[in-house]
């Protein structure tokens, strides 16, 4: 029984160590697989460029894939649903009612 408790700290340290180590951290938009993705957004940059967080913590400027991507409409903590292509946003819809 003494074995047991230190094997499973050292078992749940090293299942819960990953995802402690991604949370917060921040990532490059391109390392991201191309799809469709639910984002916070955390701070609109400029109209072209948002910091977003992922559904797995992660944090990420964003840029617009398109001229017609506008960043301007989107606040602080609204939730979008966005398509990344090569890290690029191609389209986006804010789920957030204002």
């Amino acid at each position: 029984m003494k074995n047991v408790i230190p094997l499973l700290v050292l078992f749940a340290a090293t299942t819960v160590a990953p995802a402690v180590a991604l949370a917060g951290a921040t990532i490059d938009a391109s390392l991201i697989p191309d799809g469709t993705y639910t984002v916070k957004v955390e701070k609109v940059v400029d109209a072209k460029h948002v910091l977003v967080t992922m559904d797995n913590g992660a944090e990420t400027t964003l840029s617009a894939g398109r001229p017609t991507v506008d960043f301007s409409k989107v606040k602080p903590n609204d939730q979008i649903k966005l398509s990344l292509i090569k890290g690029d946003v191609m389209v986006y819809a804010d789920l957030t009612s204002h």
